[in-house]
């Protein structure tokens, strides 16, 4: 290797494309990445960002030999990938990838256009040539409604727009969104529209942009929804809180927000809570509660939760490799694959970080994760972990799944896995999994299901979506969460003993957190031994649903595609599913009242779940109490 510098490539052009891929890999602007940038202290890169970086760096520039470790600035990166392809005796940095591509001529000269795609880009962990303005937004860039909501906000904020951020929500593309955009700009009086800049520019904040001006309507009508408070810019960042608790306050005050009551009761049939808003304790006619099989309350499962904590202690206060693991934990990861049929099992602290753990430690920026629409979203945040590509198929649509795997497989690059809830927790429906497995095995991926809802209610055994289709052992990996049928707290991932073992290695979300207490281990073992010697529990679950599904379907009501414990009221307009909820619960019923972000904007409803306990009388007076309390609100025709 030669100490000459002319001897060197062209470090400028390096450094271009270094940058470039530094981009792509984090949430930077390419303005902010200069040659003294520490990695660490003014990046926040740490070693397992950095090791995605190197090895992106190193595809890139189509090095044959690992880089050096331990470069701190982004200057010593260069310098090293200088030196590297110096030492193959190769005087130019030609990339594995395209070259550093050239802004489309579509979108050259067009302010709105380039807003948007800068926006994308910071959004997203898109490169400049990947973001095609006619990408279909989820099922080719798998930018969701979330997303979305950020790039609509910093596109408008580039844009000089006031106000609150436009809905977004009937944009597919990037180029409608930005035709939308061009829309307001051209109907704002004195907005200077910006001259063109490169998309990795940063953008100057807008003067006086709140994202969530108030939007009375003539009768009075406050009209923004929880969306409304993601994007607001202000220095200072508890501005948001502010402008939301005047909001929720305001919700509270006409009775249409009613989150997070405290029970004085065990939650059974029937509950007794606080009613914060009418400060007194009622008893209530339950139907929020994802206790399925009635465990929660089951003798044998609290007299297992006591025993084992005098047993044991209350907690063990370590992760499963540090002090935090004994016998109990041991059994119940015994028990889980043997419920589940499958050969291994990892206890995870709880079905969110299951969900984040495993995706992360599998999928990486390489590979690509198929999602479906109405994902949970711990399934949602463990992909933005990942950093993988996230395409998102429409729901339940399995042409569309081919679709997008046929492409995806065509590109070639990485591994891919399909992850779809097995019942999803605000529609109740279930879903494709024959056809899932057949396109896996057709395009070479792999698959996860999501058993949270499915796990003691699905299947003649109750162990979930595989069983219910007689597909057991098709699945790669099962998750559930022991949150709800199971009566207990943690999350679980069941499949082949080397990728289970894989994942208790790789999965930071285990590594680093604390187990599940002794006796709450304890209890779960009870539960699946009350689900398998008391089949009746199950039996009685889909009786108790097909009563209350068919009263609620005659009187009229949208249950949508329900095959599960899980029913909803769907009403679409938010007003009007809170309105809703407040005549049901006025009535004595608790039931969930969901709107954004648990579901899209214009997708607002009851969520309904159904369990063993409840009797036919229970099932009886809620049917009467939902048609009552519809009528008045005007979500049924009054009565004849």
């Amino acid at each position: 290797m030669t100490d000459s510098v002319d001897a060197l490539p062209d470090t400028a052009r390096i450094r271009q494309r270094v940058v470039h891929v530094i981009a792509a890999r984090t949430l930077y602007d390419e303005s902010h990445l200069r040659p003294e940038s520490h990695f660490e202290a003014d990046l926040g890169i740490d070693s397992v960002i950095m090791e995605s970086v190197l090895v992106s760096v190193r595809e890139h520039f189509g090095l044959s030999a690992a880089l050096p470790a331990g470069p701190t600035t982004i200057g010593e990166l260069v310098d090293a990938v200088g030196a590297a392809l110096a030492g193959t005796g190769d005087d130019r940095p030609a990339p594995a990838a395209d070259p550093l591509p050239a802004v489309p001529a579509e979108g050259t000269g067009d302010p709105v256009t380039e807003a948007v795609v800068a926006a994308a880009m910071r959004q997203t962990q898109y490169q400049r040539h990947q973001l095609g303005l006619d990408a279909d937004l989820e099922g080719e860039l798998g930018v969701d409604s979330v997303v979305l909501t950020s790039v609509v906000a910093e596109a408008t904020e580039r844009l000089g727009l006031t106000g609150a951020a436009p809905d977004a929500a009937g944009a597919t593309t990037l180029r409608a969104l930005a035709d939308a955009l061009r829309g307001l700009v051209a109907a704002a009086p004195g907005t200077a529209v910006p001259e063109a800049a490169p998309a990795t520019g940063a953008a100057a904040p807008a003067p006086g942009r709140s994202g969530n001006a108030p939007a009375p309507g003539a009768d009075g009508w406050d009209h923004r929804s929880m969306k409304d408070f993601t994007e607001q810019r202000d220095p200072d960042l508890f501005a948001k809180t502010r402008s939301f608790a005047g909001y929720l306050r305001s919700r509270e005050k006409d009775r249409l927000y009613w989150y997070g009551m405290p029970l004085h009761s065990r939650c059974g049939s029937r509950a007794v809570i606080f009613d914060e808003l009418e400060g007194r304790k009622r008893e209530f006619l339950m139907f929020a509660s994802n206790n399925y099989l009635g465990l929660a309350n089951h003798p044998s499962v609290i007299e297992a939760v006591v025993d084992a904590t005098r047993t044991y202690g209350a907690t063990h206060t370590g992760s499963r490799f540090i002090g935090g693991t004994n016998m109990l934990h041991k059994e119940l990861e015994r028990r889980l694959a043997a419920f589940k049929q499958r050969p291994a099992c990892i206890v995870y602290p709880g079905g969110y970080s299951a969900n984040l753990g495993a995706i992360s430690a599998l999928v990486k920026s390489y590979d690509t994760l198929v999602v479906d629409r109405l994902n949970h979203m711990s399934i949602v945040d463990g992909a933005r972990l990942s950093g993988a590509v996230r395409k998102i198929y429409r729901h339940n649509d399995m042409a569309d799944l081919e679709r997008i795997l046929s492409r995806s497989a065509a590109e070639g690059t990485g591994g891919r896995l399909i992850v779809a809830d097995g019942v999803f927790s605000m529609h109740g429906d279930v879903c494709d999994l024959p056809e899932i497995v057949r396109l896996a095995k057709e395009y070479d991926a792999r698959v996860m299901i999501d058993d949270a809802h499915a796990t003691g209610v699905l299947g003649v055994r109750g162990s979930g979506t595989a069983e219910h289709f007689g597909l057991k052992g098709e699945v790669d990996l099962e998750l559930g969460t022991m949150s709800k049928t199971l009566a207990g707290m943690g999350g679980f991932v069941v499949g082949e003993e080397e990728v289970v073992e894989y994942l208790r290695y790789y999965s930071n979300s285990y590594v680093f957190a604390a187990n599940i207490p002794a006796g709450v281990a304890a209890g779960l073992i009870a539960s699946i031994d009350v689900i398998e010697s008391e089949p009746e529990r199950l039996k009685r679950l889909w009786t108790n649903i097909g009563t209350l599904r068919d009263r609620l379907l005659d009187a009229g009501f949208d249950l949508e595609h329900s095959e599960s414990a899980i029913l909803p009221i769907v009403i679409g307009d938010e007003r009007r599913a809170m309105e809703l909820g407040r005549a049901v619960r006025a009535r004595g019923l608790f039931c969930q009242t969901v709107v954004y972000p648990g579901v899209p904007l214009g997708d607002a409803r009851l969520r309904v779940s159904v369990t063993c306990e409840h009797t036919p009388q229970d099932l009886e007076l809620a049917a009467e109490i939902f048609v009552d309390a519809a009528r008045e609100t005007g979500v049924l025709p009054g009565t004849p």
